[in-house]
């Protein structure tokens, strides 16, 4: 095993040295870790970007709100089936912080209710019941943060894992990436490297890595959700059935827009394949398209659960996912002591679970009805917020 200096004269990261070597005892021991784990072929991409450009947009077909509700027990049996047999796993991706509601921890721990205590994660597990009471509990993954991995497993333990089967649940820490400078340095902290969680496309990766999986080999499909979405349904049967009826290896439930300009990623063809466009991404004269029938021809918002098939997810982990270099203002250590610099001075790298969509190959657009389904926690205020989400959950019938 080569240690800590070797490392960093092999990849050409001697300027660390002197910052290693005052490091106190513990902090030489997690920089000996981190290097050891390190993606050292990301530094490469600062010399060589990735071309992430899409082909040409066009419009997908989807699945509209009038074919699933005269389809639905059909589909509803056939991903009953699934659920109730253990092929399905929920994936909650609960890595953030609540730091833009006021709170410290992490963001599922939020307290949305009025009248009683209502984390974040409880009404989750509330929404779960819809399908748990008649198919019975499924593997329930949980992707926390280096941050908040140990206050999230206490919260869930505190709460006795909200009436869940404890057996069913599963923790698994996200993959940490490095931050370097413009130049591709690394860059460090007071206790080692400079790391940030790799992006929500690293969910896969990092499941694989932590191992859980053996104890669930019947599983062929992971419904992968994000945590700020109180009114999120989870291994929906009728969702599920859809998309393995239709023959696609993804599914992925959308909401129809509001507006041309609403900030929601559509999902669309890109080069003939499924892709998610952010909408900063969509050129304006096709984000204003109508059809005949006047809806927005670019209409499938992205809500942020979709269903992956694990075949193929196990085809795409053998390729590399691809990376997004992102400009940020990284605090760094200095022989002086930390910098926290007023502007961007460096490179985080993110994976997108938006660029998995397209590496699938296949995806129905699956539109859901968006006053039950999405009601987003971003802000304390305002659009997306704490205030429209209790509104809207109060409207689906929760008592706050």
């Amino acid at each position: 095993m080569m240690t800590a200096e070797e490392l960093l004269r092999l990849h050409g990261q001697e300027r660390l040295l002197p910052l290693a070597d005052k490091l106190p005892p513990e902090g030489k021991e997690r920089l000996q870790r981190q290097l050891e784990s390190l993606d050292w072929e990301l530094l490469e991409l600062i010399k060589r970007p990735e071309d992430l450009s899409g082909g040409e947009l066009s419009p997908i077909e989807g699945m509209g709100r009038e074919e699933i509700e005269a389809r639905r027990a059909e589909f509803e049996e056939i991903g009953g089936r699934a659920v109730g047999g253990g092929k399905v796993a929920a994936v909650l991706l609960a890595g953030g912080q609540g730091t833009r509601l006021g709170c410290d921890g992490p963001k599922g721990v939020y307290d949305i209710g009025v009248t009683r205590p209502l984390p974040i994660f409880e009404q989750l597990f509330c929404n779960l019941r819809e399908t748990t009471s008649r198919y019975g509990a499924l593997p329930f993954l949980v992707m926390t943060s280096e941050k908040n991995d140990r206050e999230t497993r206490a919260f869930f333990e505190e709460r006795n894992y909200f009436g869940y089967p404890q057996a069913m649940i599963r923790f698994f820490r996200q993959e940490m990436a490095p931050a370097v400078d413009f130049c591709g340095d690394l860059l460090m902290e007071e206790d080692g490297l400079a790391l940030s969680p790799n992006g929500n496309g690293g969910w896969y990766s990092s499941l694989m890595r932590a191992g859980v999986m053996k104890d669930f080999p019947a599983v062929e499909w992971y419904n992968v959700f994000a945590v700020d979405n109180v009114l999120q349904r989870i291994a929906d049967p009728v969702f599920v059935g859809a998309t393995i009826a239709s023959g696609k290896l993804c599914g992925a439930k959308t909401v129809e827009k509001t507006e041309p300009d609403e900030r929601v990623g559509v999902l669309c063809l890109s080069g003939g394949k499924p892709a998610v466009v952010e909408y900063y991404e969509l050129p304006p004269e096709a984000a204003a398209l109508r059809g005949g029938d006047g809806r927005l021809v670019y209409r499938y918002g992205v809500i942020l659960n979709y269903l992956f098939h694990a075949g193929r997810l196990e085809e795409i982990a053998r390729e590399r996912i691809p990376v997004h270099i992102v400009k940020k203002k990284i605090p760094y250590l200095t022989e002086g002591g930390m910098v926290h610099p007023a502007e961007e001075n460096g490179y985080k790298f993110e994976t997108l679970i938006l660029d998995m969509v397209k590496l699938m190959g296949s995806c129905l657009p699956f539109e859901t009805e968006r006053e039950r389904e999405f009601a987003p926690v971003k802000n304390l205020t305002g659009k997306d917020s704490v205030e429209t989400a209790r509104a809207l959950l109060e409207k689906n019938g929760v008592k706050l």
